[in-house]
């Protein structure tokens, strides 16, 4: 066999071995129940919540927790999944810009007791299309006009 075959199974091998370690520690979709059972089980491997803010009747978030001047590493809030199950959610970092105005959130974390310990979160922001229209600032709107 020439060592080029031979050079070719061996990176054939490696890629096959990637490919198969970083498949085990993919993280998957789930809900706060699952979530806890998967806790209970001793699962520890990081997993994606989908859901929302809870917002009271006027549209502003409640059960919000975050104030940078004693801690702007701690931030709380309740986030409600697919399955309408509400769940204290901790984040370690500082809250991310425009959560408030977040239409849907994916949470990337563990279940740790009675909170989800979350370790990063992707925020889905309203779109700025609204009718086949795009929507523009004032100052786009005279800049446009110039």
């Amino acid at each position: 066999m020439k060592i080029s075959h031979i050079l070719g199974i061996v990176v054939i091998a490696l890629a096959i071995g990637i490919i198969v370690s970083t498949a085990g520690d993919a993280s998957s979709y789930v809900t706060f129940k699952q979530a806890t059972e998967l806790a209970k089980d001793g699962d520890d491997k990081m997993i994606h919540v989908v859901g929302k803010v809870q917002k009271d009747a006027k549209g502003r978030i409640t059960d919000m927790l975050y104030n940078p001047a004693i801690d702007p590493n701690h931030f709380e809030f309740t986030l409600v999944d697919n399955d309408s199950h509400a769940q204290k959610v901790v984040y370690n970092s500082p809250k991310p810009q425009d959560f408030e105005r977040s239409e849907q959130i994916v949470i990337i974390g563990a279940m740790q007791g009675d909170h989800f310990q979350c370790n990063k979160i992707l925020l889905k922001c309203p779109s700025k299309y609204q009718d086949g229209k795009l929507e523009t600032t004032e100052h786009e709107a005279k800049t446009a006009q110039l």
